[in-house]
């Protein structure tokens, strides 16, 4: 038996903003040329996405954060606060975040935060220490000596990179469980561009928080949920330059060029046979960077329209959360009744690089059921092996 995804928490901020308003407020700021708001309204129109969450609840019409930067005057126009603001407004609302996410999934499992051996955030956008792992094991009332991880600034991919650290992790400790959490606020870095690769990266992304519980083989015997069978890594022969993530004095700055999904779509046929191998997946979990991006992967590997559907769903209600996205997809399908027992998850999630990260998932019900609610939400208490239940 290999380490298992058991149950995954999701969360996002209460201010939900519709994508035809925030293409419009773009639209509207001064300045804006008639080529800039063409680009606007093509890069927004084009997204597929319907709403995102923002922790920035003044682009929703509610109040500014207290004590934080203004991110918008009372004409509606954008204003440009400068880094170190914008980091304070991580540090004070990613944890919270990421804490609710948390409890989420402990609430799924079961589980009682005594059973956390170990933590593993992942973020990309905010820096500050003690960090996000250090408020988990505080804000949630971890044992003072769960072992703590940070993986930063890896990007939209970092989530596979943090299940495969807590994989790891169960192989040299059979009785650990590992919470991993990702928790992204890309709104805080939003600014108003005529450059066409910050209007990419308006038009996508959101905040949210998404955590998973992973058990070792002597941690959970009859639980459901995912196994998590391997792992690949890839680097694309191109593509440096075009998915690019560096801190600005005005935020963090996003490049997305129109080349990423073109290199994506040559070179994720290769990527991919290489990894899953001759039998192909039952269900797939991939992280949407845009529509363009689900678009070439589905081509490029030839796959049926509705085997993106997860996907495209997580992207139309919640935007590009970067690392935490594609928790919200592997949540979906880990409450599909419709996944029977022993099928294959492929899940593939993209990164600065051009980065290609696999994992490859086996679907488990658990001892006696039937549907896939009911392995997510069945009791471990009688599936826990003593040393969990100990701990519990």
């Amino acid at each position: 038996m290999t380490a298992r995804i058991v149950s995954i928490g999701t969360a996002v901020p209460p201010a939900r903003i519709a994508q035809d308003a925030v293409r419009e407020l773009f639209a509207s700021q001064p300045g804006v040329d008639r080529l800039t708001r063409r680009r606007i309204q093509g890069a927004f129109g084009a997204s597929a996405i319907e709403h995102r969450h923002t922790v920035l609840g003044e682009l929703a019409g509610l109040p500014p954060t207290p004590g934080g930067p203004e991110f918008l005057d009372a004409d509606g126009t954008l204003r440009a606060p400068t880094t170190g603001p914008r980091n304070d407004l991580y540090t004070r609302l990613a944890p919270g975040l990421g804490a609710e996410a948390a409890r989420t999934a402990l609430t799924d499992a079961g589980l009682a935060a005594s059973a956390i051996t170990h933590v593993v955030t992942v973020s990309c956008t905010g820096f500050f220490a003690p960090g996000p792992d250090y408020r988990l094991v505080r804000d949630l009332g971890l044992p003072t000596t769960t072992e703590r991880y940070h993986l930063g600034f890896i990007g939209c991919a970092a989530a596979l990179p943090g299940l495969r650290l807590a994989a790891r992790i169960t192989d040299s400790q059979p009785d650990a469980v590992v919470l991993v959490v990702c928790v992204e606020l890309c709104s805080l870095h939003i600014r108003a561009s005529a450059d066409p690769q910050q209007i990419v990266a308006a038009s996508v992304f959101g905040d949210g928080a998404a955590a998973a519980i992973v058990a070792g083989p002597a941690a959970v015997q009859d639980a459901g949920g995912l196994d998590l069978d391997r792992f690949g890594t890839a680097l694309t022969d191109e593509g440096e330059d075009d998915m690019v993530w560096t801190i600005g004095d005005h935020g963090f700055e996003m490049v997305l060029s129109a080349e990423v999904p073109r290199i994506i779509g040559r070179e994720i046929r290769a990527a991919v046979d290489r990894f899953v191998g001759p039998d192909a997946p039952d269900a797939w979990a991939v992280h949407p960077g845009g529509r363009s991006v689900l678009d070439r992967v589905e081509a490029g590997l030839d796959l049926d329209p509705a085997a993106l559907d997860a996907s495209r769903a997580v992207l139309r209600e919640y935007g590009n959360m970067s690392s935490a996205t594609i928790l919200f997809i592997l949540r979906g399908l880990l409450h599909d009744d419709t996944l029977p027992e022993g099928a294959r998850i492929a899940g593939l999630a993209f990164g600065p690089g051009l980065t290609v990260e696999s994992a490859l998932m086996t679907r488990r019900l658990g001892r006696g059921r039937t549907s896939g609610h009911d392995a997510v939400r069945q009791d471990l208490a009688a599936g826990v092996a003593p040393a969990l239940a100990a701990r519990a």
